[in-house]
């Protein structure tokens, strides 16, 4: 089912609730720049037919919520892991295992650096750690300028064959028409906030060297914006984590080859353990 609340600064934030709420923990799905709740369904399809309870949020600026009025502002990481603490208060829910891909697996380390004791486990895909370069930051900022300018259509023409592998542009239509049409209808206004705020995003490798919880790492063997040896490092710094590696993938393997991005987490949450119940944390 679909449900909707306010955040604390009066945004509107709309998600999706689905599947039963027993003893399975569970998991939140944060989407990607610049994409929707919509690009979790193969995986929320699967999760609930494995009895899990799958949450998942349009980010604020992004699909059915709200979008602040305006160009010059920036929604930084750390409003978007507030946003997902808010969430799973709204919902009675002390702690979820947390998965993000790309800009979404930004977040969920965001969320476990600030809220450590409210994560079950991490599912980190086609992402990085560290914190962007002088020269990142600078690319952000001219893309959410051209973003407001010029709007998402070019934007999205440009960069499917990279969101995608280029072979499964052409050979799996139907995803890439998914795709393209999430980008071109995603508001200016929230992707640029996000990528000014996302410029300014902390380094999160010593908080996951930390880390005490169960996390599986997975990219797309094709990727070309987080290559697969920086998945490797980031797999490194983890104590006990997984690493899968989605062969016919690019950076969105959940899209890509969902029967193996969703059988790897299946198979990974089955070792996290039961849910810790309600509450607040």
């Amino acid at each position: 089912m679909s449900g909707r609340f306010t955040a604390a600064d009066g945004t509107l934030l709309v998600y999706d609730d689905l599947g039963p709420a027993g003893e399975l923990p569970p998991v939140v799905l944060v989407h990607g720049h610049p994409f929707n709740r919509s690009m979790w369904q193969p995986q929320t399809a699967a999760l609930v037919t494995a009895g899990y309870r799958v949450i998942v949020p349009d980010l604020r600026g992004y699909g059915d919520s709200g979008v602040v009025p305006g160009g010059t502002g920036r929604t930084l990481l750390a409003d978007f892991a507030d946003d997902i603490a808010a969430l799973l208060d709204h919902l009675g829910l002390a702690r979820a295992v947390v998965g993000g891909v790309s800009m979404g697996g930004q977040i969920a380390m965001e969320f476990h650096r600030a809220y450590p004791g409210r994560v079950a486990a991490l599912v980190l895909a086609d992402t990085s750690p560290v914190a962007e370069t002088e020269d990142g930051k600078a690319f952000r900022n001219r893309l959410a300028d051209r973003l407001l300018a010029e709007g998402m259509g070019g934007y999205a023409d440009e960069v499917i064959d990279k969101m995608l592998a280029p072979y499964n542009v052409t050979g799996l239509p139907d995803v890439a028409a998914r795709v393209l049409g999430m980008m071109r209808t995603t508001a200016p206004e929230g992707a640029a906030a996000a990528l000014r705020g996302r410029a300014e995003r902390a380094d999160y490798r010593e908080s996951l060297a930390g880390s005490g919880v169960p996390v599986l790492v997975v990219v797309g063997a094709d990727d070309v914006y987080t290559p697969v040896a920086e998945a490797r490092v980031l797999h490194g710094l983890i104590p006990g984590a997984e690493l899968v590696v989605v062969e016919g993938a690019g950076h969105l393997p959940g899209l890509e080859r969902p029967e193996v991005f969703n059988g790897a987490m299946v198979r990974f949450l089955t070792g996290v353990g039961s849910a810790s119940g309600p509450g607040s944390a």
